[in-house]
């Protein structure tokens, strides 16, 4: 395995992941980290934002991490050899009001992630612009569209479920003026 200093946000993040599954531990990446992944790279996040499936006594994740080298400080995980910092915010794993059914999981040299699908990740920046009116969201959430393939009418439908389709036509119109976008379904 290659030196964690050298390692990329999603080596750490799927590094991570592989030795909590190994333990018996199923998380999820979620926020900045899965927006860095799936805008190849034109979102830079150094936290590494995990939400795990069912209850998980904090020692058996403290212990885990302690193997890899992360120390605990408050809230987060943090390694003297990365910039990265490892948190898990409370679950359960949600977009909006929407809990998450299917993840996407990529497989690499560290280990096997588990994260937010494309769509998903759109739809919990949406959740940040819709609900807080937070532009930034928004602009990730346009990284994400415009890099990969995701399902349109299934963010639409959730967003009139959100009870925000005003806010997802002001996405819609933005992703259709670029000239970068891929096609969406």
């Amino acid at each position: 395995m290659k030196p964690v200093k050298s390692m990329s946000a999603e080596e750490v993040a799927a590094w991570v992941c592989q030795a909590l599954q190994d333990a018996g531990v199923v998380v999820t990446l979620t926020g900045g980290a899965c927006v860095s992944i799936w805008s190849e790279g034109k979102y830079a996040s150094h936290d590494l934002d995990f939400v795990e499936e069912g209850p998980v006594p904090r020692h058996q994740v403290r212990k885990v991490l302690k193997q890899l080298g992360f120390k605990e400080k408050r809230r987060h995980f943090l390694h003297p050899h990365t910039e990265f910092f490892v948190e898990f915010p409370t679950g359960p794993l949600m977009v909006g009001n929407q809990r998450v059914e299917k993840v996407a999981e990529r497989k690499i040299s560290t280990g096997s992630l588990r994260l937010l699908s494309p769509t998903d990740c759109i739809k919990d920046r949406l959740a940040a612009f819709y609900h807080w009116n937070d532009l930034q969201s928004l602009e990730q959430a346009l990284m994400v569209a415009r890099a990969q393939k995701f399902e349109l009418a299934d963010v639409r439908r959730w967003s009139k479920a959100e009870s925000k389709y005003a806010a997802f036509r002001k996405f819609e119109r933005l992703l259709k003026t670029s000239p970068k976008k891929r096609k969406a379904s």
